[in-house]
């Protein structure tokens, strides 16, 4: 554990029980949110890189053209 989040439960643990149960909900659903992003974001891999592919080819071969200035 980081000395960042061993503080960061060393304070939460003096707040009153119902503000710990919040923040505790609050951590695991962020946990839970990162799993699944990371499941979702391994399984698209190799379309990924198809696409990064695919738009290399573009650029390489002159099929693209710089994107205007947004003011």
């Amino acid at each position: 554990m980081t000395k960042s989040l061993k503080k960061a439960f060393t304070e939460a643990s003096r707040l009153p029980l119902a503000t710990q149960n919040l923040i505790a909900e609050r951590l695991l659903e962020d946990i839970q949110a990162e799993g699944k992003w990371d499941e979702s974001f391994a399984q698209t891999q190799e379309e990924l890189s198809l696409l990064a592919n695919e738009a290399l080819a573009d650029f390489r071969n002159g099929k693209t053209k710089p994107q205007e200035e947004v003011l």
